[in-house]
């Protein structure tokens, strides 16, 4: 299993200027380290692969960063649908670039669209067709596109794993995988075993997180049964740590976390490494 770090821990923006937080996130005993990209992002691919390959660290990219609103592959709007795909591919680019082995998050649509209404008969198809269009892209460049099951205060689209499942078996992509959130999830699914084993062996990775985006451990996400799951599925991917620092001015409001849960994320890193590695070596 490898164990990671999303930049947000640490900062509330990616720039060669961050790049030592891969020896920072190497020195704290992970293994990967998730990028946030975007318009809004200078990125510089070959620096990014040069440090993380010196560091013998994975690189993991996610679109955190400006992200069209238009640019959505389950668009009512074909125009838009298009946009998405090639925003995407873009990115899909400059991930292999940097040598990156994953690109993860909602990419079937756009978080923060929520759709009030019956879902259109051809929305999830369509999506599926854009993942497939997008995916074919990702195996030619040797990268998993991992979809996020995110809460319906976020998307209407794919809020469970069960959803999630059935837009991969409409894609039909091998390279298409599942990233689990537990913050995501508290609020859709009440058995975290059968959404676990649901996903099955597309299951790339886990984001571990609280039910309030804090330490994982002493909330309300089940952990005892995840983790014992886990074992039993001899899950060996990617288990990543994400939330926002709350110390960086007004970071965390603006991603809409109004709490102090995470001061520092050193000390957020080394209490969840600890908690996750006793757990799962006690399931």
């Amino acid at each position: 299993m490898k164990y990671g770090g999303h930049i947000f821990l640490w900062t509330d923006r990616w720039s060669n200027e961050q790049l030592d937080l891969f020896d920072r996130a190497r020195r704290l005993g992970l293994d990967f380290l998730e990028l946030a990209v975007g318009d809004d992002i200078e990125f510089d691919a070959v620096a990014v692969r040069r440090r993380a390959e010196s560091l013998e660290m994975d690189v993991v990219l996610s679109p955190g960063g400006d992200w069209p609103m238009e640019a959505d592959l389950s668009h009512d709007d074909a125009e838009c649908r298009v946009l998405g795909l090639d925003w995407h591919r873009n990115w899909l680019e400059r991930a292999a670039d940097a040598g990156a082995v994953a690109y993860t998050g909602a990419i079937y649509g756009h978080p923060g669209c929520v759709q009030r209404r019956l879902p259109p008969p051809d929305e999830l198809p369509r999506a599926a067709e854009n993942l497939g269009r997008l995916a074919d892209r990702a195996a030619e460049l040797g990268i998993v596109i991992a979809i996020e099951p995110m809460s319906h205060f976020r998307t209407h689209l794919v809020n469970t794993v069960a959803q999630a499942r059935r837009l991969l078996d409409l894609a039909e992509r091998p390279a298409l995988r599942l990233l689990l959130d537990t913050y995501h999830l508290v609020t859709e699914i009440r058995d975290y075993a059968t959404a676990i084993r649901e996903a099955g062996d597309r299951l790339w990775g886990v984001h571990a997180c609280e039910n309030d985006r804090g330490v994982p451990g002493g909330g309300l996400v089940p952990w005892p049964t995840i983790f014992e799951t886990l074992r039993e599925v001899e899950f060996d991917g990617y288990l990543g740590f994400e939330t926002y620092n709350s110390s960086l001015s007004d970071f965390a409001p603006r991603r809409g976390m109004f709490h102090n849960v995470c001061p520092d994320g050193d000390t957020f890193v080394n209490e969840a490494l600890s908690f996750v590695r006793t757990g799962l070596a006690a399931s």
